[in-house]
């Protein structure tokens, strides 16, 4: 999901962009990526890679002084792989259903994307256990029943791409990138294209991220740009299913002449952007106001990207109150108990389950939301909400809840507070 580090400015900043427009050509999945196709979507997050925000009585019902849970990982070293799958099948069996599936399609969404971490493919490094991939399948059949469209999302990287728990392992320092790592995540994918994205697929697959989240504050960025071209052109031995490829929290157009018509005649790439402005102090000590602001002057860094951009995580979070978003126990930045933050204010009533906030609340993160989505509808090629749902306590992040109680518009065009933007 979400990435730990300050990215309060990463699109604040409009520099001067040469106007470009994506011309991707050889289209054949079917959804009409760039034309009159717009995904509005949902992710379906915590469910085949864990976090402990989503579900956290998994880390909670787990976890000991001496032996805390903070990912997947822990999770399996201390159970045991046996163990570790028979703590996990109950949860892969239930936090999902195909009702959920009908509820989103109801609610006007047209895309799911879906995490999932290698370890589901290939024998892992370390403890993981397997057993999630039959999950996926299920999942791939109610969304060709709803008619909702699939984005495959490689969540997790062998040796963890960004050292944050959705990877699967926490850690400080990612070790993915070495001629190992890289190896085994072409491994997988070779294996996810070859069932997903195949002609007979392209009905419901619309597109595979080849990586999540990939830290390029602590990766070298040419490493990524050379994977990202060889997954390319693996998935173009087998189809022409777009690729969707992660920005590592850079702006979209540092991916400007890679993989478009001109290089090689590359075609179907989409450039992904996740936008969170509460993982540091500053971001999290803004106003409203500041935090619509700058979602208002991320625009122009999209329009620059010379390929289809989506925002393909989202929330209406502006604090970083919910429990364990942080990390299993970390603390928040607002309240000062995440390490190295100090005391901007009071979580009271910022989180927990939406039925419980106040009005004014409610209004304020619908306001976050509104401004969010006027932005991405105008300036890229859809967007997918993070998260389908949790276990309660992070509202904010669940767009169920936040559909029960009036906080997400619906339809999705509603609109409560009028615009919001001035610049477009």
């Amino acid at each position: 999901m979400r990435a730990q580090f300050s990215i309060t400015a990463v699109l604040a900043v409009a520099g001067s962009l040469v106007s470009t427009t994506p011309t991707l050509n050889g289209r054949h999945a079917d959804f009409n990526w760039g034309g009159s196709d717009k995904v509005r979507g949902v992710n379906i997050g915590g469910w085949l890679v864990l976090e402990p925000f989503i579900t956290p009585s998994i880390f909670e019902e787990h976890s000991s002084s001496d032996w805390p849970i903070y990912d997947e990982w822990t999770l399996c070293e201390k159970l045991g792989q046996q163990s570790c799958a028979a703590a996990l099948k109950p949860h892969w069996d239930s936090f999902v259903s195909l009702d959920d599936f009908w509820r989103i399609k109801g609610a006007g969404f047209n895309v799911v994307r879906i995490p999932i971490g290698y370890w589901s493919y290939v024998e892992p490094w370390g403890p993981y256990t397997q057993g999630a991939a039959p999950y996926l399948d299920a999942a791939i059949d109610w969304a060709r029943q709803t008619g909702l469209k699939v984005i495959i999302d490689l969540h997790g990287a062998p040796k963890s791409q960004n050292g944050f728990d959705h990877s699967g392992h926490k850690s400080a320092n990612p070790g993915w990138g070495d001629s190992d790592s890289l190896h085994y995540t072409h491994t997988v994918l070779k294996q996810l294209e070859q069932k997903y994205a195949i002609p007979s697929m392209q009905d419901v697959v619309v597109a595979i991220q080849f990586l999540n989240e990939p830290f390029l504050l602590k990766l070298d960025q040419d490493m990524v740009k050379q994977f990202y071209r060889e997954a390319f052109y693996n998935l173009r031995e087998i189809s022409d299913t777009p690729a969707l490829l992660h920005d590592g929290f850079k702006d979209p157009t540092w991916m400007n002449g890679f993989l478009t018509p001109q290089d090689n005649g590359a075609y179907n790439a989409i450039v992904d952007h996740h936008e969170y402005q509460i993982f540091d102090s500053g971001a999290v000590a803004m106003s409203l106001d500041q935090h619509i602001d700058l979602t208002c002057n991320s625009a122009n860094n999209y329009d620059g990207s010379d390929k289809w951009t989506i925002v393909g995580e989202w929330s209406g979070a502006f604090t970083d109150c919910a429990p364990h978003l942080n990390g299993f126990n970390m603390g928040s930045r607002m309240e000062g108990s995440y390490p190295g933050s100090y005391w901007i204010g009071s979580c009271a009533g910022k989180s927990g389950p939406v039925s419980s906030w106040s009005q004014d609340w409610k209004n304020s993160v619908r306001r976050y939301i509104e401004v969010q989505l006027d932005t991405y509808e105008a300036h890229t090629h859809g967007w997918v909400f993070w998260n389908f749902k949790t276990e309660g306590s992070a509202g904010e992040w669940d767009i169920f809840q936040l559909l029960d109680n009036g906080v997400f518009p619906q339809p999705l065009t509603d609109r409560r507070f009028g615009k919001a933007c001035s610049n477009f």
